[in-house]
């Protein structure tokens, strides 16, 4: 039983993970304007009656869901073909520089567009880089992806080259640690990123094929 159950949970864990992670990202996008959409679908009378084992306030709220989510794909791709024109673009510009000036709005402004950017920079050695560091104390080890090197001013703090590494947590990986370590402390694997996900998702159960892994970076 106890091996059916380990089973189960292995298989709908990662499962379990997906579909939160994905609720939180349609509702953050689509609360704002849900609440619009919802009562002019109401007073419109395009949805009276529910839909299998949902009411009709549901499927309203449902298909306010899936109309608002059409519409910022549609959108964002409207969105960048705009911003392709060369006068949409200088418009761009001086409203990035009109941002950046205004207090408050500036900090977490160019935080978020430094963090965005950083997502989807074409850096493709963000990450590639899988180590074992010790954690919490030393003597006992967990595995971490490194990110970059850590900022100058720290690593002349410590006397010694310092890098970020991250350390996600089991069994939901999108969140975690973010530890500085020498070059030293570091332990490389032959490994590849996405092998070390799984083994930190499935709490160890699933590990990586021994020996080199194709196409793994050091």
């Amino acid at each position: 039983m106890k091996k059916y159950f380990i089973t189960g949970l292995v298989i709908l864990l990662p499962l379990a993970v997906t579909i939160a992670i994905v609720v939180f990202i349609v509702n953050f996008l689509t609360n704002p304007f849900v609440g619009f959409v919802s009562n002019t679908l109401t007073d419109l009378g395009v949805i009276n009656r529910g839909f299998l084992f949902m009411s009709p306030t549901q499927v309203i709220r449902y298909g306010s869901q899936l109309i608002i989510l059409i519409g910022l794909v549609v959108f964002t791709l409207l969105l960048g073909m705009i911003a392709r024109w060369f006068f949409f673009k200088s418009l761009i510009q001086l409203s990035d520089k009109i941002l950046h000036r205004i207090p408050l709005v500036n900090k977490v402004y160019k935080t978020s567009q430094e963090i965005i950017k950083t997502l989807f920079s074409s850096d493709k050695n963000s990450f590639r880089r899988v180590v074992m560091v010790p954690f919490p104390m030393k003597g006992s080890y967990v595995i971490g992806l490194v990110s970059k090197e850590s900022p100058k001013m720290c690593s002349e703090k410590a006397g010694e080259r310092l890098f970020s590494v991250l350390v996600p947590t089991t069994p939901n990986p999108t969140t975690g640690f973010l530890l500085m370590y020498r070059e030293s402390e570091m332990i490389d694997l032959d490994m590849k990123p996405e092998e070390a996900i799984k083994y930190i998702v499935s709490c160890g159960v699933i590990t990586p094929p021994e020996g080199p892994s194709e196409g793994s970076e050091a």
